[in-house]
């Protein structure tokens, strides 16, 4: 039976998903919430953030953190925050809209984007605001004004880009979790990011698709500063998991063990690329070599240095 809810029913729900119909949707929720019900029979007993992932209609496995994360937090009906959403077929928040139908707001620069989500979810059902806008440090706070009346429970960002800049706007503690996605090529030491560039393209900057984003230790050390602590990563290694200081780790998470840097950023998955844009499959040290001649803001001075990564790995 474990066999079943672990590999069986994960595998024919993914299948079903890719199948656009209301009916079929109907039936992966149905489908979805076993899962997450026999799951949580086992959170007490989880020892990592990992342990927990589920994967519905997030990207690898965060449907089921962010319940295990809810459910510890005691959050009735989460209210969401999330950058990059695509066309929301995939979405940190997605899964949590369609069980909980709280209020929320997306945000993407996709085209046609509120055309798109109404394809994918019912927006009738919860207040769901769709934006459509390129979000920025210098916009983000006009955009939370304007669009975010409500007390705030997740916050999530993924634009492979200037990610880092846009936290460093956000205000202390504005929400109680805050999912965001590293790059963990940059791996455990360096606290650095990309420059804060206007309309950044991860594939354009360069051919790899390496070179974006920024290192764990650095989103760490901000988030440290903004009120949380860190808790864990997904097991793919690119997406961490930060809860708000109010919310204590010995009271509400006392069993997860808390994992070094090194092993978060321990990732095996290869989406370089090479200059003809196919898959180059580069492997450990690898991926950094292959983008040594970008250039980062190296946060760990204390005037925000620019420096090529090269001069700032050892051989």
């Amino acid at each position: 039976m474990k066999f079943f809810y672990k590999k069986i029913l994960p595998i024919f729900i993914n299948f079903m998903r890719k199948i656009k119909s209301i009916t079929i949707n109907k039936i992966l929720i149905i489908l979805s919430n076993i899962l997450i019900l026999n799951s949580r029979k086992f959170y007490d007993k989880y020892s990592a953030l990992e342990d927990a992932e589920l994967k519905f209609f997030s990207q690898n496995g965060e449907d089921g953190i962010i319940d295990f994360l809810v459910l510890k937090l005691n959050l009735k009906k989460p209210n969401f925050i999330e950058i990059g959403i695509g066309d929301y077929s995939e979405a940190n928040t997605r899964f949590l809209y369609e069980t909980h139908y709280g209020k929320g707001l997306i945000i993407d620069i996709n085209t046609n984007l509120r055309e798109k989500v109404s394809s994918n979810v019912s927006l009738w059902r919860g207040n769901l605001d769709v934006l459509e806008k390129n979000v920025t440090s210098e916009n983000i706070t006009e955009i939370l004004k304007y669009n975010v009346n409500y007390e705030v429970d997740i916050f999530s960002i993924d634009i492979d880009g200037s990610d880092y800049w846009i936290l460093n706007e956000i205000k202390p503690k504005l929400a109680k979790i805050v999912i965001l996605e590293y790059n963990s090529v940059f791996g455990p030491d360096l606290e650095v990011t990309i420059p804060n560039i206007k309309n950044f393209n991860r594939t354009k900057a360069h051919y790899s698709n390496l070179y974006y984003g920024a290192s764990l230790k650095s989103y760490v050390k901000l988030m440290n500063k903004k009120g949380y602590y860190f808790l864990g990563v997904n097991k793919l290694r690119n997406n961490a998991f930060f809860i708000n200081n109010d919310f204590p780790k010995e009271k509400y998470f006392n069993n997860i063990i808390e994992k070094d840097l090194k092993d978060c950023t321990n990732a095996n998955f290869s989406e370089s690329r090479n200059v003809e844009g196919e898959l180059s499959y580069l492997r450990d040290s690898e991926k950094i070599n292959e983008i040594k001649n970008c250039e980062v803001i190296n946060l760990a001075t204390s005037e925000n240095s620019l420096f090529q990564i090269k001069d700032l790995i050892q051989d």
